[in-house]
């Protein structure tokens, strides 16, 4: 097994993910699912990769929101994802519980980008003040960045109220795909990177 760290081996370990990853290659990757703290790179890192594997990159946040921040009915969400996941391959980002039972039956690949809390709030706002009074390629259309307490206190909490409930139906999920943790601050480059290390043969 060619993980990068003891951390990484046993998130891999708990859920019953694949261990065999001689063979697994990036071309094995088809439907890649990124989950992930807001703020810790899901979105770039689903543009690098869907570039490098040529795979189609659907963000969820464009699906989820209207313009002005409006949000989409959960019925209304659920048909766009799942429409959007009969596609052959694809990689998706965003966190979404609601939709989670749609996506991880399908998904081949998990890379759960596990970043301090400190680090996505910090990214969270330096997105703000870069994309501030204008959208963004992964956000719906009429959606500008603003200053966003909420969500800053979702990024924060995120460990205590949303991780339970992610780990919990990625056990629930089963053990048909392969997850790839990555730990700790990596750019999207490394990430891809690390990716890479990760399912190449040893």
């Amino acid at each position: 097994m060619n993980i990068s760290s003891r951390a990484a081996a046993n998130l891999c370990r708990r859920f019953d993910a694949r261990q065999v990853y001689t063979g697994y290659t990036p071309t094995c990757m088809k439907r890649v699912l990124i989950i992930g703290n807001s703020g810790g790179g899901k979105s770039t890192l689903a543009r690098r990769l869907g570039a490098k594997l040529g795979l189609p990159v659907i963000h969820l946040d464009v699906l989820f929101w209207k313009p002005g921040w409006v949000e989409s009915d959960d019925a209304e969400f659920r048909h766009s994802v799942a429409e959007a996941l009969r596609a052959p391959t694809w990689i998706t980002d965003g966190n979404f519980g609601s939709t989670w039972d749609l996506r991880m039956p399908l998904a081949d690949t998990i890379v759960w980008i596990d970043q301090p809390r400190l680090v996505c709030l910090a990214r969270a706002i330096l997105r703000m003040v870069t994309y501030r009074g204008g959208g963004r390629l992964d956000m719906a259309q009429g959606c500008n960045e603003a200053v966003d307490l909420k969500f800053y206190h979702f990024i924060w909490t995120y460990n205590r109220k949303v991780r339970p409930r992610l780990e919990a139906a990625l056990a629930v999920a089963g053990a048909g795909f392969l997850i790839i943790p990555l730990i700790g601050v990596l750019s999207p480059l490394r990430s891809v990177g690390r990716i890479e290390a990760t399912i190449s043969p040893p």
